[in-house]
């Protein structure tokens, strides 16, 4: 399948995928435990026969039996060296069920590891993770790729540029939202939709995690700001146990009433996750009848993204402020970091900026005594992963571009791309494969244009060439060109006409390097506020300029507010309203020693946390004081920051990292540690016998183990007796037990049934996707932790209890 045969296909009418194969095969025989994918394979009968119930209940499209068939996860069972043959396989087991008019998908999902910036696998690595089961599924013959159930945005790309660099299929992106319409990440469905497409996925979506119902919400942001096709794979409603067996709480008759509504939203592939069985994709088939999408235009507008956050290129909003000051150019203090393999300035610049109001940060690492590329790549995996805005990845060197926008977990902005021959050559195709908007730079070979009328011929010209990129005039910034009015006073004006050209007739966004206007003249602020204002009038979208800048960003303010561009006043208003600043690096200078240590744990910084202690330290404040009064303060607001969705995963690890470091190295110090306290404190934890899934799993261990606990992780798919045998050997105070699938969270109520047998004294908490404080009181457990940092509060209640007992 080509991708015009895609797009025709879509258009025809909504497409129905398929249900939930994995369900289905362990109610026809299939035992918990083994590899899916090898049993599948050497029971290519049942697998065609479930395959081809799908297909007859209506499935336009079925998925390979290959959720796992990735390296990482096949190497769990020793299954590694197979993968390319496991995938062909299954693809061409898929392909015999589809016959001649349907097609297959070559089902890609989750390593089980978060990817760099926000984890410990490298990208390229994942991305290889990837390319070796395209290959085995492109060898087995299947007609596109889906992509599916991602919590992390990174290692969506990944499997992404993965599929895209190996081949021309089509392939669909399907992300996985908690009901707050996030991913565990904290990307939000419209910033998924956003970087996914910008990158070339030829349909974006959501599935698992939620029913129907949450669904539509989620579905309905994506579908605002899709340019491609949007699908859905809805849960049957939520798992719970009856009589000893799990059931979904919505039937088919109640899941297909939900199909109108999505096609009154414009979805266009509607198929269903877990609980799903053939019933439920026959009651789709029924309500669609061969019904099409409600035509619904998507919002076209500029966009940019983070992993956490979307800012909108909009002719009609505010002036958006684009930070500056990561440059060495001028600054002696960040040429000196940046030479010695240092952060800590860029760290506190991007800080500050955004506190003081910039919504895109500039970065630029441009330095003869430095590997700009390999520099530029650190202070992008920093940046990303600790700052939520957007990045401008600045260079002379399309090079070092490719490397940023590579390993950039979002929609970037490129620095720019002129007339210039050759980069126009070198760096359209590469903006355009990963995605990023760019600064169109109104120069050529033939110089800098001094008159606007010849600023704006290149400008068309350079907007035609991008289209046959892909590229719309909302995903490119025209650059003003601002020169000095030092050496010639008219250019001011030049740059002005070409701003208002660009808005007013032309409908393109417009940015200017603002100091430039003032180069060689005293006092410069003055001249900068003032050309600031004038550019606003005539409709600038974007400033680089120093937010810091008290005056500066007043004349924003101002200026927003009489273009009316401000709506309501709104951000004028607000910006004198006192708000909070805390962990701001606003007055980072005139910190204590102690708020330093409080600002890294809130930051995550542990690059320097030590450094800051050590500080401490030698003021003459006792280790106790640092733990009691800077690390426990902390990393409590941490968890409030979390609980209120102002934090979400990668944050939350960060800090509790960054607190670990700085106990472990005061834990030699302090005088009240007891082998007692110790004792207390141990945990066990296991992904029940039968459940292959441990990322949720192994993140709660993680956390237990930075908030100080003694954690004892076996693993997954761990039988019940070698938790309780684990349990009493080690005195555990606590046993956590993690499922993912609905057919393995009873083992749960084995495991605590064992544990009050042998008469251990410890308590039970349970968590996982398909577990509920509901189920959780059914079986017996102590606690329910949803999350995380539930979990580390859950284990500090039951360790209080355990010591009162």
């Amino acid at each position: 399948m080509d991708r015009h045969t895609f797009k025709s296909l879509i258009n025809e009418r909504i497409i129905i995928l398929d249900g939930a194969t994995g369900t289905q095969m362990q109610k026809c025989g299939m035992p918990p435990g083994v590899c899916p994918e090898s049993w599948a394979a050497d029971n290519p009968s049942l697998l065609t026969q479930i395959q081809g119930e799908y297909i007859k209940a209506g499935s336009d499209i079925i998925y390979t039996f290959t959720l796992g068939g990735n390296r990482v996860k096949l190497d769990e069972y020793g299954l590694g060296e197979r993968t390319v043959e496991l995938n062909k396989k299954l693809a061409g087991i898929s392909k015999e069920a589809a016959g001649d008019t349907k097609f297959v998908a070559g089902n890609i999902s989750t390593t089980g590891m978060f990817v760099e910036p926000f984890g410990d696998l490298p990208f390229e690595d994942a991305v290889n993770v990837f390319k070796e089961q395209v290959r085995g599924l492109l060898q087995g013959g299947v007609d596109l790729f889906v992509i599916e159930t991602m919590i992390d945005i990174q290692e969506a790309r990944a499997a992404l540029l993965a599929v895209k660099e190996s081949c021309s299929l089509p392939v669909c992106v399907s992300m996985t939202f908690n009901e707050d319409g996030k991913t565990l990440m904290g990307t939000s469905a419209v910033t998924a939709a956003v970087t996914l497409q910008a990158m070339g996925a030829d349909a974006v979506g959501c599935n698992c995690s939620t029913g129907p119902k949450e669904m539509l919400k989620i579905a309905g942001e994506m579908k605002a700001y899709a340019r491609v096709p949007v699908m859905v794979k809805p849960n049957a409603g939520f798992p719970s146990l009856c009589n000893g067996n799990t059931v979904f709480g919505m039937d088919s008759d109640e899941f297909s009433g939900y199909v109108g509504p999505f096609a009154d939203l414009g979805v266009n592939m509607i198929g269903g996750c877990c609980g799903t069985t053939p019933g439920y994709i026959k009651g789709i088939a029924r309500e669609l009848d061969g019904r099409k999408p409600a035509e619904l235009k998507p919002r076209i507008t500029g966009a940019l993204t983070s992993a956490r956050q979307t800012v909108f290129v909009d002719l009609d909003n505010p002036l958006t402020i684009i930070g500056e000051r990561i440059n060495p150019t001028g600054k002696r203090k960040l040429q000196d970091d940046l030479g010695k393999g240092s952060l800590a300035v860029v760290r506190k610049y991007a800080f500050e900026q955004v506190e003081n109001g910039a919504k895109i940060l500039d970065v630029n690492v441009g330095m003869s005594s430095i590997d700009e590329a390999k520099t530029m790549v650190k202070v992008v995996k920093m940046l990303a992963a600790e700052v939520d805005v957007p990045l401008c990845i600045d260079s002379s060197n399309p090079g070092v571009i490719e490397k940023a926008l590579r390993i950039y977990p979002g929609r970037a902005l490129v620095n720019s791309i002129s007339g210039e021959r050759e980069k126009l050559e070198k760096l359209l195709p590469v903006a355009a494969k990963y995605g990023a908007m760019f600064i169109l730079l109104p120069l050529d070979d033939g110089g800098v244009p001094q008159k606007a009328k010849q600023r704006l011929e290149i400008i068309k010209r350079i907007t035609e060439m991008a289209g046959k990129h892909g590229y719309g005039k909302e995903d490119i910034i025209a650059d003003g060109l601002v020169m000095t009015v030092s050496s010639r006073q008219g250019a001011a004006r030049e740059t002005l006409d070409v701003i208002e050209w660009c808005g007013r007739e032309f409908n393109m966004a417009t940015v200017i390097g603002l100091s430039n206007v003032s180069f060689g003249l005293p006092e410069r602020k003055w001249i900068n506020s003032a050309f600031l204002a004038m550019a606003i009038d005539r409709g600038l979208t974007m400033a680089i300029a120093n937010p810091s800048s008290e005056m500066l960003m007043s004349v924003k303010l101002a200026s927003d507010v009489l273009t009316g561009r401000d709506e309501g006043s709104e951000q004028y208003i607000g910006s004198f309203v006192s708000n909070d600043k805390t962990g701001s690096n606003e007055g980072l200078e005139e910190k204590s020693s102690e708020e330093h240590v409080k600002d890294a744990v809130l930051k995550g910084n542990s690059d320097e946390i030590l450094s800051y202690i050590k500080k401490v330290l030698k003021e003459g404040i006792d280790a106790k004081n640092i733990v009691d009064k800077c690390l426990i303060p902390a990393i409590t607001l941490v968890g409030e920051y979390y609980e209120k969705k102002k934090y979400y995963l990668p944050q939350l690890i960060r800090s509790a990292r960054a607190m670990k470091l700085g106990f472990e190295f005061l834990e030699p110090i302090l005088q009240n540690e007891s082998s007692e306290t110790d004792e207390k404190k141990k945990v066990v934890i296991a992904t029940v016998k039968g459940d292959i899934h441990d990322i949720g799993k192994n993140i709660v261990a993680l956390m237990l183990k930075n908030y100080g606990f003694d954690v004892y992780d076996l693993g997954k798919d761990v039988p019940a007796e070698k938790i309780v045998e684990e349990a009493e050997k080690t005195g555990a105070g606590i046993v956590g037990l993690s499922a993912l699938m609905t057919t393995t969270m009873v083992e749960m109520s084995n495991v605590i049934k064992m544990v009050r047998d042998r008469g251990l004294n410890c308590r039970i908490m349970v968590g996982g996707a398909v577990v509920n404080k509901v189920f959780a009181d059914e079986i017996g457990a102590d606690a329910y932790a949803p999350d995380a940092y539930e979990a580390v509060k859950k284990a500090r209640e039951l360790f209080q209890y355990n010591s009162k007992a």
